[in-house]
């Protein structure tokens, strides 16, 4: 996974302010939504050794050791437009997307290659 450099600086902007300091972000994947799967963020104090780590001048962004299959090859940016501003993902593993854009149905990298 990768990140934009928008993305970078809004992932710093969010850790240098954090009170009590935090490590980065963690970014997974969740069941839900109308195609399935929902990407998540959540913020992380102490980073889980099994979690692969993205960085990128200085931004830090832990990827869910049970989502690594289904975001390798994922870019990560931040968009900001009229009537929302938020974390945006480019995946390769995305098959379809519900109307809303709030849901994706993927398939694990391993899959997505055959």
């Amino acid at each position: 996974m990768t990140m934009s450099d928008a993305a970078a600086e809004r992932v710093r902007e969010i850790m240098s302010q954090s009170d009590p300091p935090m490590a980065g972000l963690r970014v997974g994947i969740k069941k839900g939504g109308c195609a399935g799967m929902e990407y998540t963020i959540e913020t992380v104090a102490e980073p889980d050794p099994k979690d692969e780590v993205v960085e990128a001048d200085g931004a830090r962004v832990f990827v869910d050791k049970m989502a690594v299959l289904f975001l390798l090859g994922t870019r990560m940016d931040y968009e900001v437009t009229k009537f929302r501003s938020g974390f945006v993902f480019q995946n390769p593993n995305e098959v379809s997307a519900c109307g809303c854009g709030e849901s994706v149905e993927l398939r694990p990298a391993a899959e997505a290659a055959e």
